[in-house]
């Protein structure tokens, strides 16, 4: 029964479950990715109405399950929550508002008397792709960096910094996982495009598209994957609580759960095959290995930055604020409450797969541009 697990085992799921999550938006950032390829990859309107029209069908996937992302934060680890959305406030609302655009530049780039004209649309569409998975990958780099921040008895937050989440841009282990975020959003881009799409000279530049971002996207994920390996972390202690630096961290902690390193190495080769295969064996199914590989990689990340008694959230101000899946955790109650009703989750993600595989039966061609659904929409 549920409700007789303890606590410490409900928090452990519910950090698996939101990593989980977590890990899906990051495969769902295809749709942001491909937004930005909108400049670079098709030749004329009628390729880019392709494009437009295929992430066009997916768009409110990545919205939602950033929300649901959010949601099951809020709920499973609600100081966190406060602490983050209560104190870095300038990033989420800027990260909100980039998406708040994307909505609205796919209700109106294609509208009659438009008169911001579609290419200003299709500019917000490129400041969703870049800028706002930049400061996604810069925010859950903090799990890792930390954050400026103090908790007083109340667990009221005090910002130590003036920019508010925005000072996580400064730092070079965020910056260079928010750009490999951005990059890897391209490649897993152009290989939905490619699988979606029915137009041989823009599969072509597809191919193409996902093989240059990937090795652009390399340097990116050196620095990251030698900055964890090197630098020092936050360690709870899993008796008092208390939080102290600890050299080497994240590698004690890849080398104390060899799941996770299977995770990370299965994802990174997820990625690579995914895009070899697209690029030299000219096969069209590329996104799904490399879909798959990056809810894997982000499965290992996540784990590095909240198991094996680690602050997920630290904070650089003052140690003893610093937030673990222990003490930023709702309670016992909550949890299993929460639990009964996640026994759902996979009966819709189950229509969501049926109703994708639905949508996505036959490849987009250019005659069904011509069709009235391709005109109203989009």
């Amino acid at each position: 029964m549920i409700g007789n697990l303890d606590l410490a085992t409900l928090q452990n799921i519910w950090w698996l479950i939101g990593s989980v999550v977590g890990s899906l938006f990051l495969f769902l950032t295809f749709v942001q990715g491909g937004q930005t390829l909108l400049f670079t990859t098709p030749q004329g309107d009628l390729e880019k109405n392709l494009i437009i029209n295929s992430i066009g069908r997916k768009w409110e996937l990545t919205f939602t399950t950033l929300v649901l992302f959010g949601g099951a934060l809020f709920a499973a680890f609600p100081l966190f929550y406060a602490t983050s959305f209560g104190g870095a406030y300038w990033v989420w609302m800027l990260i909100l508002f980039t998406f708040i655009v994307q909505a609205v530049s796919f209700e109106y780039r294609s509208k009659p008397n438009n008169f911001l004209g579609a290419k200003t649309y299709e500019v917000f569409l490129l400041i969703n792709g870049s800028l706002g998975i930049l400061l996604i990958g810069a925010a859950v780099g903090t799990f890792f960096t930390g954050s400026r921040f103090v908790l007083n008895g109340y667990n009221s937050v005090a910002w130590q910094a003036p920019f508010h989440g925005l000072e996580a841009a400064l730092n070079l282990f965020n910056v260079s996982l928010g750009l490999f975020l951005v990059f890897l959003a391209r490649v897993l881009g152009a290989l939905y495009l490619l699988n979606n799409i029915d137009h041989a000279p823009l599969n072509e530049r597809c191919r193409a598209a996902a093989w240059v971002n990937f090795l652009i996207a390399l340097p990116f994920l050196l620095v990251v994957l030698v900055s964890l390996l090197v630098m020092d972390g936050f360690a709870v202690d899993p008796a008092t609580g208390v939080v102290s630096m600890e050299s080497g961290k994240y590698l004690h902690n890849l080398l104390a759960m060899p799941m996770v390193d299977l995770l990370l190495l299965a994802g990174l080769v997820g990625v690579i095959y995914g895009v070899v295969s697209a690029k030299f064996l000219k096969k069209d199914c590329g996104i799904w290995f490399a879909g798959l590989g990056t809810v894997l990689v982000g499965l290992a990340i996540f784990a590095l930055a909240g198991y094996n008694n680690t602050a997920f959230y630290p904070s650089l101000s003052d140690l003893q604020s610093s937030l673990s899946i222990r003490n930023a955790s709702s309670s016992h109650y909550t949890l299993v409450a929460m639990t009964y009703v996640a026994l759902a989750v996979p009966f819709v993600l189950a229509y969501i797969f049926y109703v994708w595989k639905l949508m996505d039966a036959k490849k987009i061609t250019p005659k069904e541009l011509d069709g009235e659904y391709a005109k109203d929409m989009y």
